[in-house]
């Protein structure tokens, strides 16, 4: 029996509390964003040539797109070989609709017989002019739909080899019979497709090697035919050496770079079975980019070789500025009031002493690739050496050496640095001077005044269109200037006003941070914010806070930091900021000033409420009546819309009981016992949660307790004084078995507090944290009281019924 009410107690109390009801309201963002991690080094420093592969956190590609575009270059190409216009190809060829697709079908160069639009597009006038052009034409439409079949999971369609074989065929027989090299070479093109996509490898490659690897048209089908002869080439059971034309696939043709990227690693050879069958010093480096570019973890390797063989290619910057960008999500720790996304909300701090070995080996590896980088400054063979001594400052305000970062901007002449290095030099510049404000040292925050303006123009210029959903971007690959500035206000300039203790500034701050657009989103400040910054004003702000940023919001037309920061209140509506005003005096029990605070609330005002996850529509949420009495917290008992009770009518209830207790002393005991209840239901365990709160979530009584109003929501402090004040003032004892089994109640959330339930998971017996839990609610002085002096009266027998709790441990002579 002894197991079995041990489990039980597990069960009523700790199970209960954590799994009873998963998540009323699980506070946490939104899905984790592989761009968003703190980074002030933007990865397209050197250019957009190979953007796809810059770093980021957790996706293969940094980009899936290409940098040129496959039907631009062939439009161009049909252009220049026609003379007409680029536009009108393009059109043509990639841009009309199934309806006219087949009316060019069957196009034989009779104008009158297309659409009026099309009887004027030049290609179209070329063509019907171009016997031979228009006859390749044909043939290449009437090749796409056996090359371009959509697949479905639910109805796949196989290719048609027998079909594609036979227009393989018919296609050598118009190369070989075509003068024309620039037709010769697409008829080939054709030929060489049909046969990889029927599966005849062989004759794939035979028909590269015969027509296209010795043409000599300057072409990108080149590239494409190289694609595809690699391809055929794994197919035939030679990965490495697939793997080394893929390389090649990637520096000759930009519009299939991230293709031939990919197929390199679907071969899954080691770096040197794709060196082996390189001879230029060019093709060397690519095939060391291209490992670097699939390395996720730090490493010189790949940077070092590329430098060696080709030490003017751009490939050195882009990988160089990779290998900072890993170390910056290495080395640079989230502030815990702004962490980016809710991975790190539930993610385990980790042994302290790997933590250390961890960051040994990131600071050396900070001072191999600063070697590199002032090696590339000082050897002046990359063609932008400047790169090396900024990336040497960066690296070194990363290593907190700020005179040496200093030392290094010193060297450059930002007025003479391309647009994209003088950015990045003004970034570190703003980092340097802002190293004072993170040591918390004194510092004039108007120095920093130009570069913030800067920044806020910078962000704005990438952020021009506002969508309905501010925080669902699908380009947020190229909005560094957003992250920058967001990571600038809430993971320095926040925490360093937070340790001066100017938490309203600090809240300031987080708010400037998320604002992207000149222009806020409905007028309302808390659509427009992150759920960082939200979840910071909702849960640290107090009433001298809001008081702060009262006085702030005066200062918003100032030419100074402070006015830039308080500018971001400018249209705030007033329900918000009262609506928190007076929750910040209902959690320290100001019930006057928090009444003052909501009558400012317009009367239409909808008050949270959280969403019933479990309920039908019509049930879709929470209501709280904090002053119903209960005997056991789980399950919760929620009411009804019209019996609930929002924030300003418990405001005034309270404040109207907490005035009875000086002038009607006579039942003060009562109106204690009201006050005190009212309190409990709104802690993390009660019906009326979010009274104080803003989200619940099961992993609550996990996290130790940090807030200000964590007191009354974690520990039911307020509402334990309040018990023993009625119970001190009554005579009834009754009365007085309520208050001592709310008091077990209150004293029973302070050892949940005090221990650490993740280590209760298996009950372990042997565990000594379990077996103090155990023994602490076992001898709850207030449990032995409800026993020893009120185990006569009514609400004893009735609780003792109703609660399994109560029921297991006061009467420990039955264990």
């Amino acid at each position: 029996m002894k197991t079995f009410k041990k489990l039980s107690l597990i069960f009523s109390v700790f199970l209960i509390t954590f799994f009873g009801e998963i998540a009323v309201n699980l506070a946490c963002g939104g899905e984790i964003d592989p761009y968003d991690y703190i980074s002030y080094f933007h990865n397209n420093i050197e250019g957009d040539e190979y953007s796809p592969f810059a770093y980021n956190q957790m996706v293969y590609l940094n980009s899936e797109t290409d940098i040129e575009s496959e039907p631009d270059i062939n439009s161009r190409e049909w252009a220049k070989y026609l003379n007409v216009k680029k536009e009108d190809v393009l059109k043509v060829m990639y841009k009309t609709d199934s309806a006219t697709g087949v009316k060019l079908v069957n196009f034989d160069g009779n104008l009158s017989q297309l659409p009026d639009s099309l009887q004027q597009n030049s290609f179209m006038q070329a063509l019907s002019k171009r016997k031979e052009s228009l006859k390749y034409y044909l043939f290449a439409k009437s090749c796409e739909p056996l090359a371009n079949v959509d697949f479905s999971l639910w109805d796949p369609k196989p290719r048609d080899t027998t079909a594609m074989g036979s227009k393989a065929k018919e296609a050598l027989q118009l190369t070989e019979a075509e003068k024309n090299d620039f037709l010769k070479l697409r008829y080939a093109y054709q030929a060489e497709r049909m046969f990889h996509f029927a599966g005849y490898h062989a004759e794939s490659k035979s028909t590269y090697d015969k027509y296209i690897r010795n043409s000599k048209v300057n072409s990108a089908a080149k590239g494409w035919a190289l694609a595809l002869y690699a391809g055929s080439t794994r197919r035939l059971g030679n990965p490495e050496e697939s793997a080394f034309l893929f390389s090649k696939v990637f520096a000759s043709n930009p519009e299939r770079r991230v293709q031939a990227y990919k197929n390199y690693y679907y071969n899954s050879t080691p770096v040197n079975g794709a060196l082996k069958y390189a001879k230029t010093n060019n093709e060397k480096a690519n095939i060391w980019a291209i490992n670097g570019f699939g390395n996720s973890d730090s490493g010189m390797e790949s940077l070092n070789k590329v430098y060696q063989y080709e030490p003017k290619s751009q490939l050195n910057g882009t990988l160089l500025v990779r290998e900072v960008n890993k170390l910056e999500q290495d080395l640079i720790e989230a502030n815990d009031i702004a962490k980016i996304g809710y991975n790190y909300y539930f993610s385990d701090n980790g042994n302290p002493k790997y933590k250390d070995s961890l960051k040994t080996v990131n600071l050396k590896h900070l001072n191999e690739i600063r070697n590199f980088a002032v090696k590339l400054a000082t050897e002046k063979k990359y063609p932008q050496p400047e790169l090396g001594t900024l990336t040497a400052a960066y690296l070194s305000w990363m290593e907190n050496k700020d005179f040496m970062a200093s030392n290094y901007l010193a060297l450059l002449k930002p007025d003479k640095l391309p647009e994209r290095l003088r950015d990045q030099y003004r970034i570190t510049d703003l980092l340097i001077k802002a190293k004072n404000i993170k040591k918390g040292n004194p510092f004039n925050e108007n120095d920093l005044l130009p570069t913030l303006k800067w920044l806020d123009e910078k962000r704005f210029a990438e952020n021009k269109n506002q969508s309905n959903g501010q925080y669902y971007d699908s380009d947020q690959a190229e909005k560094r200037f957003s992250r920058t500035t967001r990571n600038f206000y809430q993971q320095i300039l926040a925490p360093a006003y937070l340790n001066m203790g100017d938490t309203a500034k600090a809240a300031l701050a987080m708010v400037k941070g998320d604002l992207t657009f000149k222009t806020m989103k409905e007028n309302s400040l808390f659509q427009n914010m992150s759920y960082q910054s939200i979840a910071f004003w909702q849960k640290n702000l107090s009433p001298k806070s809001m008081q702060g940023l009262a006085v702030y919001k005066t200062k918003a037309s100032g030419n100074d930091v402070t006015g830039l920061l308080a500018s971001a209140l400018n249209q705030l509506k007033n329900d918000d900021f009262y609506e928190l005003y007076g929750t910040t005096y209902l959690r320290t029990h100001q019930y006057d000033k928090a009444v003052q605070m909501f009558a400012k609330v317009s009367a239409g005002y909808k008050y949270f409420n959280p969403d019933n996850w479990y309920a039908d529509e019509a049930n879709a949420k929470l209501y709280a009546n904090p002053f119903i009495e209960t005997i056991n917290d789980f399950p919760k008992k929620y009411v009804t819309a019209k019996a609930s009770i929002t924030k300003k009518a418990f405001a005034a209830e309270m404040l109207r009981l907490q005035k009875l207790t000086v002038s009607d002393k006579k039942n003060a005991a009562l109106y204690y016992y009201k006050m005190a209840n009212a309190v409990y239901q709104t802690g993390y365990f009660g019906n009326s949660w979010f009274l104080i709160s803003y989200d619940w979530s099961s992993y609550d009584n996990s996290n130790p307790a940090k807030y200000v109003y964590d007191g009354d929501y974690k520990k039911a402090q307020t509402a334990k004084a309040w018990y023993l004040k009625a119970r001190a003032l009554s005579t009834d004892a009754d009365f007085k078995a309520k208050c001592t089994f709310m008091l077990a109640k209150c004293l029973q959330k302070q050892i949940i507090m005090n221990a650490n339930p993740l280590s209760f998971y298996y009950y372990d017996k042997t565990d000594v944290k379990w077996k103090n839990f155990i023994k602490a609610n076992y001898n709850n002085p207030y449990l032995k009281e409800l026993r020893l002096n009120y185990n006569k009266t009514p609400f004893y027998a009735i609780a003792a019924g109703e609660c399994s709790y109560l029921g297991d441990f006061i009467k420990p002579k039955a264990q």
